[in-house]
């Protein structure tokens, strides 16, 4: 390894992933917000937000991951000097958008009044749990607009904008949350169902901070939205969809999976679910890391391969990986040193604390593997091959981590069934399985287009 190499790659990610990371975890701390304030009012309202948002997620973070194909086409075209066709892919991504929120807004008011009487919750809860879905709704398009001048913008290799705006939206989303929970200023007090009322605002206004952004700024000046329109072109939009329906599928599958688990463990009793819940949430926050390093190596990678600089694109992949690794070993050693700590600050229940310390010792050694099959399918779609993500997730979460947890945890047919360690092996294995694999697609992927380049 060239050492000065790798540390000039190092800056030149971790300058573009710092900002991702830090507006990632302002996301996470919304969510955090609307749970802790909701439940100052009643058990019964925090409830109705974690079960809401527990609906509302996956939905949006497909969505989010559908998007994120701009992301990867932006940088091969800013690479390859096709600045006009940027705004062509940003517009048409935008249409998609647009369509995906309005979608939402849609099947919730006719899927709503059919499946409420359905549910066999204590009626306050769903009467809470429908509103709050009722009122974020109306914030999905402006989320997933803000979202295609997100990935503009990043595609573009600018991320700050994306860090900034969200601390604004953060600022914003508390003392609307206190408005809307109690009803000041003469408004009725919504309980926890106000915080959907607040969480809508805060993905308007973040569209809009965006969209001043991109309006004004002289860095993006080079690749400029605003100088022609577009309507939708259908074989563009095709090619879009192309790319970044894997991407959103691999994202489902994933986040299906850990609810799936948590669902299954539900038998266990109220402290094996805590439990799990306590490391899942824990470690969600840690893949925060790998995962901005991904998004960035997606960016770096893309404008490398539109340049068709190949040889740059592979020796980007492999010192992404060996930080990422890095990065990795630190984390892991953090989360081994301060795990019951860690699992304090979730809750007082000492019979918790420990099972959850315990668990977080197998979420500490799923660490590596995580890195790895993370940063693999963000360079993976740098080079817009983004199917075999798909294919190789679903096997690896699906086929392997899910049947290895299932067999483990709840069967005697290898050993005696033990429980949530039995899936926490199975996540283990899984996320092996699609690092090793991922990385093989990888090194396939970067033999075939370097063979282009002589």
């Amino acid at each position: 390894m060239n050492l000065d190499k790798f540390l000039v790659n190092t800056k030149s990610l971790m300058k573009l992933a710092y900002p991702i990371l830090i507006a990632q975890l302002i996301q996470t701390l919304m969510g955090f917000a609307d749970t802790v304030m909701a439940g100052r009012v009643s058990a019964t309202d925090m409830a109705a937000v974690a079960v809401a948002s527990s609906v509302w997620l996956p939905l949006i973070l497909t969505i989010y991951g559908l998007i994120m194909a701009l992301a990867t086409i932006v940088s091969q075209l800013a690479g390859a000097k096709k600045f006009d066709g940027i705004a062509k892919a940003t517009y048409q991504t935008a249409w998609i958008a647009i369509s995906l929120g309005c979608l939402l807004i849609l099947l919730f008011s006719v899927i709503i009044p059919i499946i409420s009487p359905q549910i066999g919750l204590e009626p306050e809860l769903k009467h809470l749990m429908f509103d709050y879905l009722g009122y974020i709704v109306w914030g999905g398009p402006g989320f997933c607009l803000y979202l295609v001048l997100r990935n503009y913008s990043e595609g573009l290799s600018h991320t700050k904008p994306t860090m900034i705006i969200s601390i604004i939206g953060l600022l914003i989303n508390i003392p609307a949350n206190y408005i809307f929970i109690y009803g000041e200023f003469g408004l009725p007090a919504l309980g926890g169902a106000g915080c959907g009322i607040a969480t809508a605002i805060v993905y308007w206004v973040m569209f809009l901070g965006m969209l001043i952004y991109t309006y004004l700024s002289k860095h993006l000046k080079h690749a400029p939205l605003f100088n022609q329109f577009y309507w939708p072109d259908w074989a563009e939009i095709k090619k879009i969809l192309a790319i970044g329906i894997p991407i959103a599928l691999s994202l489902l599958f994933e986040v299906s999976l850990f609810a799936v688990v948590a669902i299954i463990l539900a038998p266990f009793g109220a402290e094996v679910v805590a439990s799990h819940q306590i490391a899942i949430n824990f470690s969600g926050l840690v893949f925060m890391v790998p995962l901005s390093l991904a998004m960035a190596v997606t960016i770096k990678v893309g404008f490398s391969v539109g340049d068709k600089n190949y040889i740059e694109a592979k020796e980007l992949c492999q010192y992404s990986l060996i930080l990422g690794l890095l990065l990795a070993i630190v984390t892991a050693i953090l989360t081994l040193v301060f795990r019951e700590a860690i699992a304090s600050i979730y809750t007082t229940d000492q019979a918790v604390v420990e099972l959850a310390a315990s668990l977080m010792f197998l979420a500490a050694l799923f660490q590596f593997s995580d890195a790895i099959q993370v940063i693999s399918a963000g360079a993976l779609r740098g080079y817009k091959d983004t199917k075999s993500i798909l294919y190789i997730t679903f096997a690896s979460y699906w086929g392997i981590g899910l049947s290895i947890g299932l067999i483990l945890g709840i069967t005697d047919w290898i050993i005696p069934a033990i429980g949530p360690y039995g899936f926490w092996i199975g996540f283990i294995s899984g996320l092996t399985a699609a690092a090793i694999l991922l990385a093989w697609r990888l090194n396939i992927v970067q033999k075939r287009v370097e063979q282009l380049q002589y």
